[in-house]
């Protein structure tokens, strides 16, 4: 791979798994001796509160080191990087604010690009290896501006009935985004939430195998309690119980995510 990674994992769908997968994949590559920054891009905040107990995430949503403030002055967000407990990764948190932060780029020039913008001098400063945005489960300016800003888009989907809805819908848009960003890659469906005792799960992988220049990542994220357990302590699943079954699971599409970006690498695990 040559210089940073931009990838960002959306969803228009709530509940898909999408910023779990998004701060596990981040801690996995951190243990792949990557340097990695999150960028919390959803007013819920789930991303921040991954790595920061809730009284921190909630003093940077008030404070003006957060990325709703970077947008809203244009900013370099080189100054809104915060240091997680992890070594190899950082955090720009995100704040209650960014509810409104489609009226803040409503009537900015070129406000499609705001966010690349601000994250120009972090991507050239060759700092990272990978950022990683979390996008909210929304379609709209603000997450066309962090597909804009973004390599490649990874969408996770939950294996249930409802999992599929709204799909195509986030094909449209991504189509409409390739309009004004034509590199932009698809870098694959991971699917999420499995309980391999339900056909579901397999309905759902076929449909998916079934679209046209839709890529599957092998691996599939099963449903595991710990995953929850991991969220409630704020650390990702491979730091709170690294032996589990959900952290073996995050670090094989951890493996995939570098082997499929970075072709021909070789991936061994930090001690």
């Amino acid at each position: 791979m040559t210089g940073t990674k931009v990838i960002c994992f959306a969803n228009n769908k709530g509940g898909s798994g999408k910023s779990t997968t998004c701060s596990n994949v981040g801690y996995g590559l951190s243990a792949l001796g990557k340097k990695v920054l999150l960028v919390d891009g959803d007013m819920q905040l789930n991303l921040s509160l991954s790595l920061f107990e809730e009284e921190q995430v909630l003093d940077f949503a008030r404070s003006e080191k957060n990325l709703y403030e970077g947008i809203r002055r244009q900013a370099d967000l080189t100054g809104f990087i915060v240091k997680s407990p992890f070594e190899n990764l950082d955090l720009i948190p995100s704040s209650t604010l960014m509810c409104s932060i489609e009226y803040e780029l409503f009537t900015k020039w070129q406000r499609e690009y705001i966010l690349k913008k601000c994250m120009a001098n972090i991507v050239s400063s060759g700092a990272y290896d990978y950022i990683l945005i979390d996008a909210p489960p929304t379609l709209g300016g603000w997450v066309m501006n962090i597909l804009c800003a973004s390599d490649a888009v990874i969408i996770p989907v939950e294996s249930s009935p409802w999992g599929m809805f709204g799909l195509a819908n986030m094909f449209e848009f991504l189509g409409e985004v390739r309009q004004i960003a034509p590199n932009l890659e698809t870098g694959g469906v991971v699917i999420t939430k499995v309980d391999t005792r339900k056909s579901y799960f397999r309905q759902t992988l076929d449909t998916l195998k079934e679209l046209d220049g839709v890529k599957v990542f092998d691996t599939y994220i099963r449903v595991d309690s710990g995953v929850e357990w991991s969220q409630d302590n704020h650390v990702p699943i491979m730091a709170y119980r690294k032996n589990s079954r959900s952290a073996r699971e995050y670090m094989e599409l951890t493996r995939e995510v570098v082997q499929r970006f970075e072709r021909g690498s070789t991936v061994c695990i930090r001690n």
